[in-house]
């Protein structure tokens, strides 16, 4: 697995990443988040909240080529 989609909240989604070490992973934007995953050695290392369409942009895509390219 590479990525996961979870509902979350009636408005929102979690993609779930699997990107590896928080610490090589670049991006700043502030919508990736460490899960804590590394540590616990977990797949899904990274996630972030979508609650609409038009969140979903260029950046994001890119995190889930990188993770799909990983995988």
């Amino acid at each position: 697995m590479v990525a996961q989609i979870k509902p979350t909240t009636k408005t929102r989604i979690d993609l779930g990443l699997s990107l590896g070490d928080p610490k090589l992973v670049r991006g700043g934007d502030k919508r990736l988040l460490a899960t804590g995953g590394f540590e616990k050695k977990d797949r899904i290392t990274h996630r972030i909240e979508v609650r609409s369409v038009e969140e979903i942009d260029e950046e994001l895509v890119g995190w889930m080529r990188g993770a799909y390219e990983r995988g």
